[in-house]
Formats: structure tokens, sequence, C-alpha cells
């Protein structure tokens, strides 16, 4: 596989009449076709052969979420993240293995399976219309505002001790982590005026919990900071006492940022407003036009990237606004405060349209059209962004207020505006594995503090297909691959008595299209990066999104 990975400034643009971006120049991709494809869920646990040694000190299960089936009856799902929530267990206790799977028993599931058909728009499918109404009945229901879906397909994630799956809709599913079923159906907008949140919420160590959600009103779009309590009052209980810490009046009314995520340190929520925007008309209108959500997303790269700082403790929304050039992110690493400077770490691209590549179409393509789907989504790296707290009348204009010792830059363009630039958190070595996404770190110890690593998947095909570690102190890296097999999201867990950031192993999912029923659980010391064992599991399961390590009592 010949791959370059050209820099921003080398961008390629083909004289096609779109004048399509191409960001890389790979040839010869293999088909993961069969990453993608449909399985049967295995609700009742199954072993696994282990080689190699799963230290004995991992008690707990590694629970992971992600799309699991790709079709209902005859009709086809257009994009990966339409696919029906699978839920995954990995049991592992003295070295061993087992597995287990559950298709996430949601209303839009339940709706498929009844009527055999795609009865509940997603993402990027919008509903068939039953084919049993009559013409004027079908006419009338193209009318109707879409359906929010509660097929949470994207994260395992904990509130108040409880674990839930999620999506970016306003319905979670609490979740028995030891069966898979789900206990309880927990709408948003029943407990504060949100329309939906993130599938990636941040915990403080006591069990508070912060997440975001957009609102809609005559005025126009809003971003909404929320907190959940740490603890429940009632065993019943699950999102009482949310509250919505302070709202945030989008740049474009009618055109609000998309967000996957957020950032967070001791005292503030960073929300990035992203030139990934939500045309409303169009997703209101989608039903209308026979169009799906994603229609309505667009890139607009003439925009500027916003970051919002909000004070934790008393809802403040700083006046100071930190500009930077457009970026699309959908992770962040960390972020934390020192020396009057909030340092944010995310990964991030030049361009944001990538997210309706990610279609079922391109994920199935071999050969050169598989080539030009990948050749055309611009990379994704690690950056670096310093952020001064403390801008007041005497901080001068048009001057670097950053600290030494890095490459990012702040500086004052007006009063209440600052112009931010980025430092790459990698070197140039990074460039041959495709850059990085799925970031992970040392979370219970070292989110919100300064750190030293953080892992991730490098992205030489359309899905991860190295597993990577990265030093900041020298930006150096450490690489897993095998050929033919493709990882995903690394997850870390702490080894108990851990002195150092990265005493523990990391986890992931391995997958692999070349070979029937051969995925395995792969376990690597976090230290060296070197392969401790693997679990391989005798059914096949397709690449999926986020996971979490639940350690037993």
């Amino acid at each position: 596989m010949n791959i370059t990975l050209n820099h921003p400034r080398d961008l390629k643009k083909s004289k096609t009449r779109n004048k399509i971006n191409h960001y890389t120049d790979v040839h010869g991709l293999p088909c993961i076709e069969k990453i993608v494809s449909s399985v049967e869920d295995t609700p009742e646990p199954i072993g696994t052969t282990v080689t190699g040694t799963i230290p004995d000190w991992i008690n707990g299960s590694f629970l992971r979420n992600g799309p699991g089936k790709f079709e209902i009856g005859k009709q086809k799902f257009n994009h990966w993240f339409d696919g029906m929530a699978l839920l995954h267990q990995f049991k592992i206790c003295s070295g061993q293995v087992t597995y287990k799977s559950r298709f996430l028993s949601s209303d839009s599931f339940k709706a498929n399976k009844q009527h055999n058909r795609i009865a509940v728009s997603e993402f990027g499918t919008i509903q068939v219309p039953d084919p049993c109404k009559n013409f004027f009945l079908r006419f009338l229901s193209r009318f109707e505002l879409p359906k929010s879906t509660d097929n949470a397909n994207v994260s395992f994630v904990t509130y108040k001790g409880d674990y839930y799956v999620s999506t970016e809709t306003n319905i979670m599913h609490k979740v028995d982590p030891e069966t898979l079923e789900s206990t309880d159906k927990v709408d948003w907008s029943k407990f504060i005026a949100v329309n939906g949140a993130t599938a990636h919420p941040h915990s403080e160590p006591d069990g508070t919990t912060y997440n975001m959600g957009n609102s809609y009103n005559a005025k126009g779009a809003s971003y909404n900071i929320i907190r959940v309590p740490p603890t429940k009052t009632s065993a019943e209980d699950t999102l009482e006492g949310a509250t919505v810490l302070c709202s945030i009046p989008a740049a474009d009314k009618s055109k609000p940022s998309y967000y996957h995520s957020f950032g967070m340190s001791k005292n503030y929520v960073v929300f990035i407003e992203q030139p990934i925007k939500m045309d409303l008309l169009k997703i209101v209108t989608g039903k209308l036009r026979g169009k799906s959500i994603s229609d309505g997303l667009l890139w607009d790269p003439k925009l500027s990237t916003i970051f919002h700082l909000v004070h934790k403790q008393t809802g403040a929304v700083s006046s100071l606004k930190y500009f930077a050039k457009a970026l699309s992110t959908f992770h962040q690493i960390n972020a934390y405060e020192e020396d009057g400077f909030l340092i944010l770490d995310l990964c991030a691209a030049d361009d944001g349209a990538a997210i309706n590549n990610y279609n079922i179409q391109n994920l199935r393509k071999s050969g050169e059209d598989l080539d030009e789907a990948y050749n055309t989504m611009c990379r994704v790296f690690p950056r670096r962004f310093i952020l001064p707290l403390n801008v007041d009348q005497a901080t001068p204009y048009g001057r670097n207020l950053n600290p030494p010792g890095s490459t990012a830059t702040s500086i004052r363009i007006s009063k209440e505006k600052v112009f931010c630039t980025h430092e790459d958190l990698h070197g140039e070595d990074l460039h041959q594995y495709g850059g990085l996404e799925f970031p992970q770190i040392n979370y219970a110890k070292y989110n919100t503090h300064r750190y030293r690593y953080f892992y991730g998947c490098g992205f030489r095909h359309l899905v991860g297909d190295t597993l990577i570690k990265m030093d900041l102190n020298g930006k150096h890296m450490k690489v897993w691959e095998e050929a033919g097999l493709y990882p995903s999201e690394p997850v870390f867990v702490p080894a108990p008595d851990a002195t150092e950031e990265d005493d523990g192993v990391v986890m992931s999912i391995v997958v692999t299209p070349n070979e029937d029923k051969s995925t395995f659980l792969l376990v690597l010391d976090a230290k060296t990066f070197e392969e401790l064992g693997r679990a391989a599991v005798p059914v096949n399961i397709p690449y999926g999104f986020h996971g979490a390590f639940k350690a037993t009592a």
C-alpha cells in the first residue's frame, strides 16, 4: 500500500467541476466491506481462546457500543451512524474472557423489526413511508416533523453511577452492564429544556457530570451547558436534579454548529463552535423533501472557529472569545489550566466535510473507488491551543500572549477577541500513519490535569488500522499494527497501585475483513505498548465506536 500523507499546505485539487480536495495519494487500499456488515447478537456468554497472557489483576467488563445491523428487510441504511445499536461485553476474570452481545431494544429497533422496513429516520437515512397507508396519508406524513431516534449506538456513559448508552438525540437508555438489557428509556427534555445531548459527557472525581445540548425557540438556537448531580436520591432516579448551567446563543441563530463533544478543565467547560453548521430549515423540512438529517449539515470554511469558556461553578460565560481558523473536531484529548492559561488538546482537521463521507457505500467500496473515498477525506491530527485567561485593559494588542516553549500563539485582536493558532502534538512520523483519532487518556487521574500520554487509532484507511501511544515529552510514538487488522478505540485501564501515568493496559477490539469469526480483544502493556495477550471470539463483530471499562467491585 503506497501511502503519502500531505501537509495541509500541500493540498492538491482535482480538475473536476466540484474542485474536490485530494489530501493524500494512496493506492491499493484493501476492501473492508465485511467489517461493516450485519451480524446476529450473542445474548448468552460464550468462551474465547486466549493466547499470551491477560493480566490476572484485570477484573471487570469491557463494554463496547456501535452499529451492528445495517439493513431492515429489503431496505438498507445509508450512513455508518445509522446502524442499529449492538452492545458488547467482554467479561475478564482471572486471565479468562467471555463475550456476549445484545441489540439495544430501542423503540427504533422494535418498530423496524415489527414493520420489516426502516420505520424511524436516522442521521443519514429517512424513514420509508408505510406502504399500507393510502396515498393521501403517505403524503400527509411528509409534513410531520421527524421523530427523534433512540438508537443509542455511540457510547457507554455513566450518570450517578449508572450505565447508559447514548447517541446525540434527547433519548438515552439506562443499561444493565451485566445483561446488556435496557432497563429504562430516559428523555433529557423531560428534565431540562434541551433537544439532545452529546454522547461524550465529562465527569468530576465526585461523579458530578457535565454535558451539552441544544435548545430551539423563537429567538433561534442556543447551546446549553448541562450539569447532572453525582448521586441518586432514589433507586429509580435518572437525571433528576439536572440543570442548565448556562445558555450560549448560536452565532447564526438558524444554523447552529454541530458538535460531538467538548472540553473541560478544572474550572471551565470549553465549547468549540466550529464551522460545521446545521441548517435547521433543511432539517425540519427534510421529511417533506425526502432528505435525511445529514443533508442539513454543511461545512463553511470561510467561518472562524470560536472557543467559548464557561465557568463551571458560576455558569458565567467569558466575554472574551478565542478565535481560530476554520477547523473541525469530533474528540478532545484533555484540557487543563496552568499559570494563567488554559491548555486545550484536541483532534482536529482543516476540513469538516468528512462527516457525510462515512456513508455505508463508501465503507463498502473497493479498488479505485475506495482509494478516491479515502484520498478526498482530510486527515485528523492532535493539536494544542493555549488560551490566556487573564486578559484585561492592560493586555497589549498584536503580540503573542502565550508563554515561550510552545509554537501555539494567542494574539489580542480587539477588546474581547483573541486569535489563536495551534501547536502540533506530534512529529512528522504521524503523517505516515494517517493522523490520529479516537483519543483516550488515563482519564480518572489525569483528566483536567497536566498529562504526558494519550492513545488513539492511526487512520491509513477509512477506519483505524493501527494503535498509537503518543508521548508529549518529545512527541515520540509507539505503534501496534498487524497487516489486515483494524483496531478500534483504545481504552486505558490503570493497574492497581499504579504510581506512573502509564502503569496499566490498553484494550482494543480488533476486527478483520479477511477471515471469518476472527475478532479478538487485544491487551497491550500501556508502558511498552507491546502485546500481552488476546482473546479470540468465535463470532463476527462489526467495527464500532466507543467503549468503557467497568471494574468489578
